[in-house]
């Protein structure tokens, strides 16, 4: 029997305001059956309470990034006093600078004189440390999953840059202040260890999803429920009712929910090689990539 019975998976926002068309949610049950889109206009507050209220043997998909890059340059934030040694004290230090931001947002945070030294913002400021050794590019510095994805053929953006339209910094770090506020409520895989029952948080990157499904990371977005259901049936799920053009949140939540029921019980995504003990507590990892 699976050690999960419930899979819900989490299209997140980093927008600014309080209800978001990009927030999205979509069950699925170990018993079978079409995924099911949690029809709510959400917010992230909304979303936080449902993190705190899993039913058990959850496993649940928050789509951002849980952490940034550390193992680089053996630290979140060089040259700064106050970078933190973990992900735990990141997602405080998130919280600390950001506690005056409604609807938990993190514009504080990337505002603040020295935290805004490492990322790209808005209005071509480019933080003097965001360019560095390990990401003279520009393209700014990845984490050690990130660069597990690409080799698998998607295309990670760093979570240091905040701009353009498929930019996941903003996304992050106000999940980062969700995480924080779960205060171990509920284990944050693998920042926290598998715990043999009970609900767990994971990152999920809803483009491993599509490619299980067998379509390219460039094709990763599903805006029709013909390519939708289409995708579902790869992954060996009934498809969900509809006709024409879905919202792509809705999609993308839908067919991960689907993808974690069906990947769940492979030990070799809980234990990935390249994921040491040490990345596990700084950096994370993006449940998935093996």
């Amino acid at each position: 029997m699976s050690r999960f019975r419930h899979f819900v998976a989490i299209d997140w926002s980093g927008a600014s305001g309080e209800r978001h068309k990009g927030l999205a949610i979509a069950v699925a049950g170990a018993a079978g059956g079409p995924p099911v889109l949690v029809r709510h206009r959400w917010s992230r507050e909304d979303i936080l309470a449902v993190l705190r209220d899993l039913p058990p043997d959850t496993l649940a998909g928050l789509d951002l990034g849980l952490s940034l890059p550390f193992a680089d340059c053996g630290a979140f934030f060089p040259g700064w006093s106050e970078s933190p040694p973990d992900a735990r004290s990141l997602w405080a230090l998130v919280e600390r600078l950001s506690a005056q931001d409604p609807h938990l947002g993190a514009a504080g945070f990337v505002d603040h004189p020295e935290a805004s030294r490492y990322f790209r913002r808005h209005g071509g400021r480019e933080g003097a440390a965001f360019r560095c050794d390990a990401a003279p590019h520009g393209r700014g510095r990845f984490r050690v999953t990130e660069l597990e994805q690409a080799r698998r053929g998607c295309k990670p953006y760093s979570n240091f840059n905040l701009v353009g339209a498929a930019q996941v910094g903003k996304s992050s770090l106000t999940g980062m202040r969700v995480l924080h506020a779960l205060s171990r409520q509920v284990p944050v895989w693998p920042v926290d260890p598998l715990p043999p029952s009970g609900p767990v948080v994971v990152e999920i990157y809803t483009t491993i999803a599509a490619m299980a499904a067998g379509r390219s990371a460039g094709r990763a977005k599903m805006r029709s429920y013909e390519a939708l259901n289409e995708a579902l049936a790869a992954l060996g799920s009934p498809p969900v009712p509809g006709k024409g053009a879905v919202d792509d949140h809705a999609s993308d939540a839908l067919l991960a929910a689907a993808w974690l029921r069906e990947v769940a019980d492979r030990p070799e995504l809980w234990a990935p090689g390249r994921m040491t003990a040490e990345i596990a507590r700084t950096e994370g990892w993006t449940f998935g990539v093996a």
